[in-house]
């Protein structure tokens, strides 16, 4: 058993179940933490509001793209690091699971229609031979005049030409979170609560009241609840009108197209399309602060599922296969939120990703355990902070 803090944690004095950890939330960033800390030999009690994996980690992108190389920072260089070291993570959990996370470095393609464009694309090119090279490695940014692939996207517009990204990837964000699931299911030191919603947590006692007023104990609590995670930690210390963070919807769609997986990825003006394995290419997403149901489809899809048909005739007759919508986590500073509250040490922020979830939780996760069970741990970049936030 690993060494976790249990002084005062006040376990079984008012009845419920008891755990060294309590992690709160089962999508990406929740199924990473429960993981690795069950892995490192702590009890886990892992609660969702409904089913795991569901909820903002069942869209249907998986881009997993880096910021681009110029003004390189602390924050660049955490994510790229991520993004570096989860493909090994990933292969390590297909081999003990046998199931496949739909992960392949692929690149991704960003077509230029201005001048301009291309001066810029041309300034990075210069920076990513100086800031990605892990190791010895060289991935590129490099500005070419023609796509990969003839028609992959159609060339008319385009006279600057495109960006070859070759450090970008992609992976089947269901086909990832399963893979999550199915490991935690096969650990004796996990315990799973899913359609259960935390209603309040005390820090003083240590606990975590769920809404049909049963109570978990713990040692440590990680609130990795998407947006509901903003109410939980708002409530611990308030801070006035000033949200910490609040929901943006996002909108996606799956189609049934004959393209080669092994294509890049398109990124256009908020615009992804995504080959993924199995003949379906991912299109999406909207980012929406404001709308009327989070979880319906509706023209602005449609919009781009249009726009992706017109820049990919691979794409022009694709039959849809299914429509998506939910709800992202953002926080007040964009950044991720990690670590611990400043005012109440045993709880743990692990949250607002936002559109780099996937590509970091593992990471953020690192992050958060370490300090927990004495482990070495990456430097949490200052902004994504939870101290920050409240600040």
């Amino acid at each position: 058993m690993v060494n976790v803090d249990r002084a005062a944690a006040g376990q079984g004095q008012s009845g419920g179940r008891a755990c060294d950890i309590l992690v709160i939330g089962g999508g990406i960033m929740g199924l990473w933490a429960t993981l690795k800390a069950a892995d490192a030999g702590a009890a886990v009690c892992l609660v969702d509001a409904g089913a795991l994996g569901h909820g903002a980690s069942y869209g249907h992108l998986g881009a997993l793209m880096a910021h681009k190389p110029d003004g390189w920072n602390a924050k660049k260089q955490f994510q790229f690091d991520a993004l570096l070291e989860l493909e090994g993570a990933l292969q390590t959990l297909e081999a003990r699971t046998g199931l496949t996370s739909g992960y392949r470095r692929s690149g991704r393609l960003i077509p230029m229609a201005k001048p301009h464009h291309r001066e810029v694309a041309l300034r990075h090119e210069a920076e990513a031979r100086e800031n990605w090279r892990p190791g010895g490695q060289q991935f590129e940014w490099r500005v070419t005049d023609t796509p990969p692939v003839d028609g992959w996207p159609d060339a008319g517009g385009f006279q600057s030409g495109y960006v070859l990204d070759t450090f970008a990837a992609r992976a089947a964000p269901r086909a990832l979170t399963s893979l999550l699931i199915a490991a935690l299911r096969n650990s004796p030191s996990v315990h799973i609560h899913e359609g259960a919603v935390v209603s309040s947590l005390s820090a003083d006692q240590r606990s975590a009241v769920l809404a049909d007023g049963a109570r978990i104990h713990f040692n440590h609590c990680i609130v990795a609840a998407g947006n509901g995670s903003f109410p939980l930690l708002e409530a611990l210390s308030p801070i006035g009108p000033r949200p910490l963070g609040k929901s943006v919807k996002g909108q996606s769609a799956l189609l049934a197209a004959d393209v080669d997986p092994a294509l890049p990825l398109i990124f256009l003006n908020g615009l992804y399309v995504i080959p993924h394995e199995g003949g379906q290419v991912a299109i999406g997403s909207t980012s929406e602060t404001e709308f009327d149901d989070p979880y319906s489809t509706d023209g602005q899809l449609e919009d781009l599922i249009a726009k992706a048909r017109a820049l990919v005739p691979a794409l022009e007759n694709a039959p849809v296969l299914e429509r998506w919508a939910g709800l992202r986590p953002k926080a007040v500073g964009r950044d991720p939120m990690a670590g611990p509250h400043p005012e109440h040490g045993h709880i743990h922020a692990l949250t607002g990703g936002f559109k780099v979830s996937f590509g970091i939780a593992h990471r953020l996760a690192d992050c958060v355990l370490g300090p927990i069970l004495g482990q070495p741990h990456p430097a949490l970049p200052q902004t994504f902070r939870l101290e920050a936030h409240l600040g």
